[in-house]
Formats: C-alpha cells, sequence, structure tokens
C-alpha cells in the first residue's frame, strides 16, 4: 500500500535502525551505543523495529528507516538491508526503507544496491562517511552513486559533529573530518539525478550545507539530530525564506523523539507558513510520494 501523506502529520526522514529481529547486539556497535546515550542523555535501550514502528504509528508519522553500514572501518556487523526491506514491506503504509553499503564494497555493494531496488523495494540510501572512514567523493564509491543516479533515488549523507564517538577514548578513532559537507558537493555536481540530503545542522559547517543547498537544486537538508532550540541562527533564517522548499524535517531516533523535536521546533523561530513544508510536504517530494 503506498504512503498516502495526507494520513500523517509528519514524513521523518531520519530514524535509525539499530536492533537486528535475528541478531544479538554487535559488541563494538555496543560501546558506541553506550557514548552516544551518555551524549544524548537518552535511555540506553534500543527499541527494536517492531517497537519503532508502532511508536510511530502512535505519533501518526511516517518514516525513512535505516541502519548504516560500517563494516570495513568499525569492524561491526550490520544490519542487514534485506532485513530492514523485509519488515518495511509488511508495514509499507507507514515504512520508507532505506538501505546503506560500505562505500569501499565497490562493484559488489553497486550490486547489492541495485538488487535491493529492483527487487526489494528499497526507496533511498544513507551514508556516514565519519563512521564509514572515507571521503564522499572517493572513487571506489562511484559504482555504488552510478546505481542510486540512474534510479533517480535519494541518499542520505552524514555532515556535521557525530555523537558517534563523542566521549570515547579518542573519539572511538572516528575522523570528524569527514563530515565537512563541502566534500559531498563533487559527488552532487557529478550526479545530477540522485537527490542529496545533507543531515543534521552540518556544526561547525553549517554555512557549507546552506550554500549547497542554495547552488544545487538536487541538494536538500534534513534538521536531524540537533533539537530545534539549539540550531544556529542562520539555518532558522534560510528554513524562513531561500530554503523554505530544501528543508526536511528528521528526528534522529531513537535518540531524539520525533514528538519533542516537533514540540521544540514550534518554538524556534519558524515561520508559521513553513512548518508544513518541513513537517511533511518538502519530504513527499524528495521521496516520490
Amino acid at each position: 500500500m503506498p504512503i498516502d501523506p495526507a494520513k500523517f502529520t509528519a514524513i521523518d526522514v531520519h530514524v535509525h535502525a539499530e536492533v537486528s529481529c535475528h541478531d544479538p547486539e554487535d559488541p563494538v556497535m555496543a560501546e558506541f551505543f553506550d557514548a552516544a546515550s551518555r551524549y544524548f542523555k537518552t535511555d540506553r535501550k534500543r527499541p527494536t523495529i517492531p517497537e519503532t514502528i508502532a511508536f510511530y504509528r502512535e505519533q501518526n508519522v511516517a518514516f525513512c528507516l535505516f541502519t548504516v553500514d560500517s563494516e570495513s572501518a568499525l569492524g561491526a556487523k550490520r544490519i542487514s538491508n534485506y532485513e530492514i526491506a523485509e519488515i518495511a514491506a509488511q508495514h509499507d503504509d507507514i515504512v520508507i526503507p532505506f538501505a546503506s553499503i560500505d562505500p569501499r564494497k565497490g562493484k559488489l555493494g553497486a550490486r547489492e544496491a541495485r538488487d535491493l531496488i529492483e527487487n526489494h523495494g528499497i526507496k533511498g540510501f544513507k551514508f556516514h562517511g565519519i563512521v564509514q572512514d572515507i571521503h564522499p567523493a572517493d572513487r571506489i564509491a562511484w559504482p555504488l552513486y552510478e546505481v542510486i543516479d540512474h534510479y533517480k533515488l535519494p541518499a542520505i549523507f552524514h555532515t556535521g559533529h557525530s555523537g558517534m564517538g563523542t566521549g570515547m577514548r579518542a573519539g572511538g578513532g572516528v575522523k570528524l573530518k569527514w563530515g565537512e559537507p563541502m566534500l559531498i558537493d563533487e559527488v552532487a555536481a557529478e550526479f545530477a539525478d540522485m537527490k542529496f540530503i545533507l543531515a543534521h545542522p552540518s556544526w561547525p559547517w553549517t554555512d557549507q550545507s546552506l550554500s549547497m543547498a542554495l547552488h544545487k537544486e538536487n541538494v536538500f537538508i534534513d534538521l536531524s539530530g540537533w533539537s530545534p532550540k539549539y540550531f544556529p541562527k542562520q539555518l532558522i533564517q534560510y528554513a524562513n525564506t531561500q530554503l523554505k522548499h530544501k528543508m526536511l524535517f528528521g528526528s534522529d531516533f531513537p535518540l531524539i523523539r520525533p514528538d519533542k523535536w516537533i514540540a521544540a521546533a514550534q518554538e524556534a523561530g519558524f515561520r508559521e507558513e513553513v512548518m508544513p513544508l518541513i513537517l511533511k510536504e518538502n519530504a513527499a517530494k524528495v521521496l516520490s510520494l
């Protein structure tokens, strides 16, 4: 059943699946989850995928669901993209399945992406250069980008600071430099049919994301990962004006709840006429709902 945006109060484009229905929690990821829970001051217990779906039904919010494949850099076993696709197919009235494939998997990763799109209903992709330890424009990722571009799908790229590794010894060994948004600009220039969603306010490089979204019609910004009460003032300014059709609601659940994000956004200075665009209308267009 195709998602009907009219039935929902919002579309959350940034929701993590962190507990497999089949496999135990990976011990490497457990250390990062411990640290992230302390950083975000949230419950360490991660919801299962069915619990996440039930929660979003209660909220009446449709959402994009994905894991993060960091197998090469962190040595952490990922949740299978096929598991995400399978459970999303059972709840396709509310769940929009995204896949995550480590770019270092090259042509084999591109094969997986094509199969997921053609045979398993995947609607987009998630990249996290910081935990994948890779420059977004590294040529090893080109075969994967070519597949996404061919099918004209969106891809979410983590930008800015990362809660992953914050507070850990040496930051968990991950490198924040790969979160600089302008590193993605070359890819956005090369793959015109790909829709690039720059995740988070991108601090300390917020202005780079704003510039890219202003410059390229295929670049958007999701506002996840921070409470809106902490947003840089220029982010609110551009969301209210030149980039009002480029901003997307995202929570970063389970670290931030969508209802708390929306409540904070209503007090953050967004114009009344802009809120419906951010909460639902812009995402519906980007996701081709």
